[in-house]
């Protein structure tokens, strides 16, 4: 029991990474990843809501009828999200104005709905919990990464402490999208090859192609008369 607990929660950190592994919730990654302490407050934010909605959905999951499971989902993420925004704003309202409008999208991010389908309500509590602590730090750990490397080519620092702003000008570039985007896909690449040099199958696909909850989204689709499967 204590191996598959463990395997359960490394798997978020390694094996299945959220952001490298299966490329979810790449807009916050991009978006907010400027400065490595935007990061950590993005992945702890995360990480709370995920452990919480994890939880909670695993605790009731023989109560939500199967057919408004999803609404049922969102409104769960929905109020730890605005707990969490509040949280933010009273403690740290620099933090707050630095993730702006992507802190409350955690509501849509694809990784909480994603582990909500496809683990916690179909698993106990105690696994749910691990599999969203997994999940939120390796998030975290990543965008924290990204942001740190984005900020020390971009501006010379890391956590706002200068280490080569004195004697390299900063490559404002690293600070915008496209800088954004390269050093993702640094990461993504390294993340590749390491998959690849242990056997594993590389990242082929992006978006919605790695979501555990792509079929709910078709699903969604073809009932408002959208997409349908034959297109």
């Amino acid at each position: 029991m204590k191996s598959k607990n463990l395997s359960i929660f490394t798997n978020g950190l390694l094996k299945e990474n959220p952001t490298l592994r299966l490329v979810l919730g790449t807009c916050p990654t991009l978006a907010i990843t400027t400065a490595a302490i935007n990061g950590i407050g993005m992945g702890l934010a995360a990480t709370l809501v995920l452990i919480c909605s994890n939880v909670a959905i695993a605790a009731l999951r023989n109560v939500i009828p199967d057919k408004v499971r999803i609404p049922a989902f969102i409104t769960i993420i929905a109020g730890f999200v605005s707990v969490v925004q509040m949280l933010v704003k009273a403690f740290t309202p620099s933090l707050d104005a630095a993730l702006g409008i992507y802190l409350p999208l955690i509501v849509v991010n694809c990784i909480i709905l994603g582990r909500a389908e496809a683990f916690a309500s179909k698993n106990p509590i105690l696994p749910s919990l691990l599999d969203g602590l997994g999940m939120g730090l390796g998030f975290t750990a990543v965008i924290t990464v990204m942001g740190a490397i984005r900020e020390l080519l971009g501006a010379g620092t890391v956590f706002a402490l200068p280490v080569t702003s004195k004697f390299i000008s900063p490559m404002i570039v690293f600070l915008l999208p496209p800088g954004g985007f390269f050093v993702f896909g640094i990461l993504v690449a390294v993340s590749n090859a390491i998959a690849k040099k242990q056997g594993k199958k590389p990242v082929e696909r992006l978006g919605c192609e790695n979501c555990p909850s792509k079929g709910i989204c078709a699903s969604v689709q073809t009932a408002s008369g959208e997409v349908t499967d034959d297109e």
